[in-house]
């Protein structure tokens, strides 16, 4: 297997540090790490220390919003039938629950309806539409998805069926001349940041995002028209919070005012299924993190979509007694566990088969046979991690191959796919792909069987030249010896929490002049705990979570077995060893003490660069 091209970069972005520390009250290696994500003026800092709702985008700026509001009126003031119409993954769960509840609390008569990922396959369908259809349904709104429905809309107004589409994803478009030629479908609204003609000042909201400013719109509405409307925002911003951070999107701007406050009451909002998966996730007696809805309650709400229904999931958070919440929640972690060994199986096996190429491919098109295509997309994911290759992994369904692809910075995935279908159509005269969607880090598509190798050729052959788009990219902070840190510094990073993409935790980087112990301890072997002494003498306790056999090999490659044997001795030994990491203050018996967890290491001494 070819190895994996990798840099360290140190961010260099100009700013008066010190004069931002003074404002704001802040050591300047902090103001370096907001510099970094992307902020530069009073303002931007401002509005992202002291991230408040009241920071929040007027929800009319948004292209069509008063459209989709006064039909949506009108359906509550006629009790006509509304049913809205999500998506299978916890972004479409949370939309779907944000907009029905809602909805109902605001008078409205509404239901929710979902695809079946393997009956459907993604967003609103003509199943969906006539089954709407057959059960009176006068209205239909879509969440987490529809932008893609010009087919499905045809059929909605052919039938009578109202229709209002709120959606995030990118819209589709066909190359004209390289000229992007924009289609809507034809809706009676279409509430989409991603819109050309869209004025919304932030444009990377999630789908329950887009769903918490129409609910927060009709609010706004209904008082004007001197109703009384009794609307608990602050569940649908809990909600709004998790969707957010679940569905992987930018965590900056309004994404972050989002997860921010709502992270803070989800253990507090009056929701029985949400409190009931707190538990079930034992995160009760923790202060929940984006970490916590990224790699432990998530997982679980997504886990309904992928092996069974998601309807079992909005089920959950639409429950009204106490024990039926219970039971739903373990029923979805026990759901999450089976989902956790299949993906452990698909992964091995991808693995397997990709390291057996002789050439390595820059675009990973991966089928695997006899497995559920639930866990395509989290394959594809951790495909794309291993090898950072924009990866895409296939399977089964129902005669055809269905999709899911993750993508890597520099590389737009719907944006490939758009330009090889449309060139292999004018080759063959036959689209390459039946049907996707998506956005640039990743997509979902459906195709024939017989046509995989052709895709897997075409994305290869016409891939971007670009060498640089497949070297991994670490990006440094702040180049900050062990001596700089101290416990206020430690708690005033907490100011960039929470963290997610493109507001990931701080990266700092030291030398390392002698390791003077190694342990590795743990029930799997699986964290390696060091004491470092840094090139000026400073020394600091280091845990690095990782495979501890195999940095001891890592070690005893590199070193030889003598120098693996004396650091496991505690005997001490010089290294040229960089670390990247970051500072955390360990508590134990009443006891503080700093310590760093080790990202990455290398154990050249020049392979920083500025």
């Amino acid at each position: 297997m070819e190895k994996v091209k990798e840099k360290w970069l140190v961010h260099s972005k100009k700013l008066d540090f010190k004069k931002y520390a003074e404002i704001f009250n802040i050591d300047q290696v902090t103001a370096r790490v907001i510099r970094n994500r992307g902020l530069k003026t009073q303002e931007e800092f401002d509005i992202y220390l002291n991230a408040g709702m009241d920071k929040m985008y007027n929800p009319m700026l948004m292209k069509d919003m008063d459209k989709a509001i006064n039909i949506i009126t009108e359906s509550i003031n006629k009790d006509e039938k509304i049913r809205i119409i999500g998506d299978y993954d916890i972004d479409g769960v949370c939309s779907g629950y944000i907009l029905t509840d809602g909805i109902r609390n605001l008078g409205g008569n509404v239901d929710f309806d979902v695809p079946d990922r393997v009956l459907d396959g993604y967003g609103i369908n003509e199943r969906l539409i006539r089954k709407a259809k057959a059960d009176g349904v006068d209205l239909i709104v879509t969440c987490d998805n529809g932008i893609s429905a010009i087919n499905q809309a045809e059929l909605s107004s052919e039938l009578g069926i109202k229709l209002v589409i709120t959606d995030h994803h990118e819209i589709p478009y066909n190359l004209q001349d390289n000229t992007k030629i924009y289609n809507l479908p034809k809706a009676l609204a279409v509430v989409d940041n991603k819109r050309e003609d869209c004025n919304y000042p932030y444009k990377e909201l999630c789908g329950a995002g887009v769903a918490y400013k129409v609910i927060e719109a009709l609010r706004v509405k209904m008082i004007k028209d001197k109703k009384s409307p009794i609307v608990d925002m602050d569940k649908y911003l809990a909600f709004a919070a998790i969707a957010t951070v679940g569905d992987v999107v930018k965590l900056q701007d309004e994404n972050r005012i989002f997860v921010k406050n709502g992270l803070k009451i989800i253990k507090k909002v009056d929701n029985i299924g949400l409190q009931a998966l707190v538990d079930a996730c034992g995160l009760r007696d923790k202060e929940i993190s984006s970490y916590h809805i990224g790699f432990v309650m998530g997982p679980c709400i997504n886990a309904a979509g992928r092996l069974k229904s998601a309807k079992l999931a909005y089920d959950l958070f639409d429950s009204k007694d106490l024990d039926e919440a219970k039971k739903r929640a373990e029923e979805l972690k026990v759901l999450n566990d089976n989902r956790k060994d299949m993906t452990f199986d698909g992964t091995d096996v991808a693995i397997k088969t990709i390291d057996s190429l002789q050439v390595f491919p820059k675009v990973i098109v991966h089928y695997l046979a006899d497995f559920h295509e639930s866990i395509a997309g989290i394959v594809a994911g951790k495909l794309k991690e291993k090898y950072y290759r924009p990866s895409f992994v296939f399977t089964d369904s129902n005669g055809i191959l269905k999709g899911s692809g993750r993508s890597i910075e520099g590389y737009s995935m719907y944006d490939e796919l758009v330009k090889v279908n449309d060139l292999y159509m004018k080759e063959k005269g036959e689209p390459l792909i039946e049907k996707f969607g998506g956005h640039p880090m990743a997509a979902g598509l459906s195709i024939k069987k017989e046509k995989l190798n052709d895709l897997k050729e075409m994305l290869n052959k016409h891939c971007p030249e670009d060498e640089e788009i497949f070297v991994r990219k670490t990006w440094i902070d702040v180049p900050m010896p062990f001596e700089y840190i101290t416990e206020k510094l430690v708690n005033e990073l907490s100011l960039i929490e929470p963290y997610g993409t493109d507001n990931e935790s701080p990266v700092f980087a030291d030398k390392i002049a002698y390791i003077h112990s190694i342990r590795v301890v743990g029930s799997n072997k699986n964290v390696v705990q060091l004491n470092l002494e840094n090139t000026n003498g400073k020394r600091m306790k280091a845990t690095y979570f990782s495979d501890g056999t195999e940095f001891l090999k890592d070690i005893e490659e590199n070193f030889g077995e003598e120098f693996k044997n004396d650091v496991l001795n505690g005997r001490v030994r010089k290294v040229n060893m960089n670390v990247l990491y970051y500072p955390e203050i360990n508590e134990f018996r009443g006891n503080k003490s700093i310590q760093i967890i080790i990202r990455k290491y290398l154990w050249v001494h020049n392979n920083m660069v500025n």
